[in-house]
């Protein structure tokens, strides 16, 4: 098995999902947004403090994040292996079984360096968004069916957390039923308890009934 390229792989997409979007963009205004709002650097959270534009540009950066850590691995595996045949040597795999198993790790990975920066004391994001980049890359008939799931709970509660838990409980049954890779099944296990771990505080405010909800339209106030 070539560890060094395991190694990498995970390295190289742990640094990428690292890179904090929410707290970048924040920053370029002038915010922590560590110290506002529920304190997380998701999109959820920044939507909620830096208004619908930027939140759905964290959004769409952090889901990028995912799926061009895996897209990455998996599409440029043979140029990878051109370039580094000594970390990318036999493994007793075929090529497609170990550039998909890269690609696993690689997903895994990007979600942790997202909810576990090295830059921000390991204090990191929720890993929804990143997760579905990763498994549009990976898995898209399962992510369209948690994605389908979270909108559905999103638009009848407007609480995310409520879709954000559904779908991770909903994202590794669709894998497993649709899936035939193990390692990837229990990757996405794991990642689907990490996902509903985060939420923990959402969780405790849901059973307090202070969970905020998302508005759709601006309440009109009465004179």
């Amino acid at each position: 098995m070539p560890i060094a390229a395991y190694i990498l792989v995970a390295l190289f997409a742990y640094l990428l999902g690292s890179i904090p979007t929410g707290y970048l963009v924040a920053k370029a205004r002038g915010i922590d947004i560590r110290s506002v709002g529920s304190g997380n650097i998701g999109a959820t959270n920044a939507m909620r403090v830096l208004g619908k534009p930027l939140g759905i540009f964290v959004l769409l950066m952090d889901a990028l994040k995912g799926l061009a850590a895996v897209a990455l691995v998996v599409n440029y595996y043979h140029e990878l292996f051109d370039s580094l045949p000594r970390v990318f040597g036999t493994s007793g795999l075929s090529d497609n079984d170990l550039r998909w198993n890269l690609g696993v790790i690689a997903g895994l990975c990007v979600v942790l360096g997202h909810n576990y920066p090295c830059w921000l004391k390991f204090k990191g994001g929720k890993g929804i968004a990143t997760t579905a980049g990763v498994y549009f890359a990976l898995a898209p008939l399962s992510v369209c069916i948690a994605l389908g799931i979270w909108i559905v709970l999103f638009v009848a509660t407007r609480y995310v957390s409520i879709a954000s838990i559904a779908a991770a409980v909903a994202l590794p049954t669709a894998v497993w039923l649709t899936q035939n890779n193990l390692l990837l099944g229990i990757v996405t296990t794991l990642l689907g308890a990490m996902a509903i771990l985060k939420h923990k505080t959402n969780i405790q405010r849901l059973l307090a009934g202070t969970e905020n909800r998302i508005q759709f339209k601006k309440e009109k106030t009465t004179t």
